[in-house]
């Protein structure tokens, strides 16, 4: 799926390169990181290739982990992660790194249930139980009481985490370590973690393929991969006791609830938000910019592309299951946007 889509971007931008090389006028970003963002950045880049087609945008979807390291070394000219870089990972930058949101997404538990097409509700208590392997059948009272009506098996849960460095996996853990004290304490949040139980697999894509494939699986995935890959996906109880589909209304319901304190360098959570509409594992999605980029006409298409994606770029997110920034938010980034130097 996202695969075929990200070689179709790489021919295109070989052939892309070899014309503007020809012509002469041409300047080339490179991006990469996050796997949670890729699916937009796809259409992203598509229509903005039509209206500028002298900038080519080249992404590598290698996780936020590596979008972190890449932009701290500086071998992009820009990353992308769902987690925020840490203030170790500021300084260790040796240049100022700005957190520009772009987009809002969710990351969903997906599940293989054979002969099941009821959608599974799940408590907090179930999904940190699950992944700490205190709950282990899907028939634990825990999701028996959340799901009355459905007749869940006795068969084990085989647990699917991410072994590469996650964004995805950031936003997972920052929930389960808001709702689980236990979880907090014996596992924590981060883009990489010792997850206690389960069978690791790469990217986005690498659980998806994997809960697919194996029966009573569960995992979790950015919501696009979940719904184009055609995965079964739960409902979650949110900090309100409803039971929340991730939406793009329920996406934008996480972020209004904390978008008016959001600090000045856009790094927050917005998992396990108040607000009684919210799904409780929503987050900003950053691009990670210099605030200061020495090539001019590089500069100049950075943020040429970043107003862009922050005003008509974000008419695309809805229809892939995203949910565009609140336009308070969108102000406050394009404002920051302008200051880069």
């Amino acid at each position: 799926m996202f695969t075929n889509r990200y070689l179709s971007l790489v021919l295109l931008l070989s052939i892309a390169c070899a014309m503007a090389a020809a012509a002469g006028a041409a300047v080339t970003l490179t991006s990469g990181g996050s796997t949670f963002i890729y699916p937009i950045f796809v259409k992203w880049t598509e229509a903005y290739r039509k209206l500028h087609p002298d900038v080519l945008l080249s992404y590598d979807p290698v996780g936020s982990g590596k979008g972190i390291a890449r932009t701290i070394a500086g071998t992009v000219d820009f990353g992308a992660s769902d987690g925020p870089l840490t203030d170790a990972q500021l300084r260790a930058a040796h240049r100022s790194i700005l957190h520009i949101p772009v987009v809002l997404g969710a990351v969903v538990p997906a599940y293989n249930l054979p002969g099941i097409t009821d959608e599974i509700r799940f408590t907090p208590k179930a999904l940190a139980g699950i992944f700490l392997g205190t709950i282990k059948r899907w028939n634990d009272p825990e999701l028996v009481h959340a799901n009355p009506n459905v007749h869940l098996p006795g068969s084990d849960i085989q647990v699917v985490f991410r072994t590469d460095g996650s964004g995805t996996t950031y936003v997972w853990t920052d929930y389960l370590s808001k709702v689980s004290g236990e979880w907090k304490m014996r596992v924590g949040r981060g883009t990489t973690v010792a997850f206690p139980v389960g069978t690791g697999a790469q990217f986005n894509e690498g659980v998806m393929d994997l809960v697919k494939k194996v029966p009573y699986s569960l995992g979790y995935l950015q919501i696009t991969y979940a719904s184009e890959g055609h995965v079964q996906h739960g409902r979650v109880q949110n900090a309100s006791g409803t039971f929340v589909k991730a939406d793009s209304g329920s996406i934008t319901a996480a972020a209004a609830a904390t978008a008016t304190e959001m600090p000045d360098d856009f790094r927050t959570s917005i998992t396990n938000a108040a607000d009684a509409d919210a799904y409780p594992i929503s987050s900003f999605t950053w691009l990670l910019v210099p605030s200061k980029i020495e090539d001019r006409q590089k500069r100049d298409a950075i943020v040429g592309l970043l107003r862009w994606i922050l005003t008509d770029g974000q008419k695309l997110a809805t229809p892939l299951d995203y949910a565009p920034l609140p336009g308070d938010v969108a102000l406050r980034v394009r404002r920051a946007v302008d200051r880069i130097q």
